[in-house]
């Protein structure tokens, strides 16, 4: 009997920890980007394909790759709550990434130090634990400040919002010019998400036609 009620206080106690837990991370998922003319002018009609980032192998790489092709932007890390996260992210660039779609992970340690220093590690963690496919850049700064990545400058000037943890999410459109953030905590695979998705794929660019995207099924 007495193991029953210990056994039932322990199980209490951990859901309480991890709800609160949670609710903390919840609040801390987004935060405000800076907004300043400076800012405003640089990346008023700049697009996300005219910055240059690095490979995870430290080679240089232009984002100009990816022009005409609906991008999702996120800030990963190996060690994170949301990690089981890239699972369903590799499930959605397997669905889409004939139909125009490409994900961007970059790697950062912003949050509570959760990603590793080696990029060999990141990529053999990627790689053997979630098969991943899609292209991951180099390790970078998201937070606002002098060192931050200018990808994550640009949406999040785009946007007003920047991530406040692991695992934020960009869908920018095809042109580069415009995007949408998720926080943290709204899954790759959810709702909001695939609609997102699916309106920016169905979107034209200036020369070519609206791409029809059969609607998701509800299960």
């Amino acid at each position: 009997m007495l193991n029953r009620i210990t056994n039932r206080f322990s199980a209490g106690l951990s859901l309480s920890i991890v709800g609160a837990i949670a609710l903390v991370t919840g609040f801390a998922c987004a935060q405000a980007a800076p907004q300043t003319a400076a800012l405003t002018t640089k990346w008023k009609d700049a697009t996300l394909h005219e910055i240059k980032v690095k490979t995870l192998d430290g080679k240089d790489a232009n984002l100009a790759e990816y022009a005409g092709k609906v991008t999702l932007v996120v800030n990963v890390a190996s060690q994170c709550g949301f990690t089981s996260q890239y699972a369903g992210l590799q499930k959605v660039y397997d669905k889409y990434k004939d139909r125009g779609l490409v994900i961007l992970a970059f790697p950062s340690g912003d949050f509570g130090g959760q990603e590793f220093n080696d990029p060999k590690e990141i990529k053999e963690f990627c790689s053997t634990k979630y098969s991943v496919t899609f292209p991951i850049f180099e390790k970078c700064k998201v937070k606002s400040g002098a060192e931050q990545s200018k990808v994550f400058e640009c949406l999040g000037t785009k946007t007003g919002e920047l991530p406040g943890w692991n695992f934020g999410k960009y869908v920018v459109s095809r042109d580069g010019k415009t995007a949408q953030f998720f926080a943290s905590t709204v899954a790759p695979e959810s709702a909001r998400m695939i609609e997102a998705i699916e309106k920016a794929l169905a979107e034209k660019t200036s020369n070519e036609k609206a791409v029809p995207v059969a609607p998701t099924a509800n299960k």
